[in-house]
């Protein structure tokens, strides 16, 4: 089984940046993707940025050129570095985790508690 635990969120006013962790931990052989996901009150969850294999980025065209997600995989842990954040950035984000079992078996979407952003004058 997989845990995580993120950080950093909190408010901030436009044009400001937020930098968010997650941290995953467990019985596992390896961690195959990380990301995070955010939804707004009245809104679908969307992705927002993944890493896969610690190495390939994958962005929400939303926020190309203002987020940048890294790694370490040593430690199992992915960094969201939100600049430029906008009143529509608001949102719950949640670390999301693909994982492979010490069995070889891929498991998907563990989610994390969340952690709020919110962005306002």
């Amino acid at each position: 089984q997989v845990q995580v635990v993120e950080s950093g969120g909190g408010s901030v006013q436009p044009g400001e940046s937020l930098r968010l962790s997650c941290a995953a931990s467990g019985s596992f052989s390896r961690i195959n993707t990380m990301g995070w996901y955010r939804q707004a009150p009245g809104k679908e969850s969307e992705l927002v940025a993944r890493l896969i294999t610690f190495e390939t980025t994958h962005y929400a065209d939303s926020v190309k050129g203002r987020f940048t997600i890294t790694g370490d995989s040593a430690k199992n842990t992915v960094y969201l570095q939100m600049n430029r954040l906008k009143p529509e950035d608001t949102a719950v984000y949640y670390c999301n985790v693909d994982w492979v079992t010490a069995e070889g078996r891929y498991q998907y979407d563990y989610r994390g508690q969340g952690t709020q952003v919110t962005v306002s004058t």
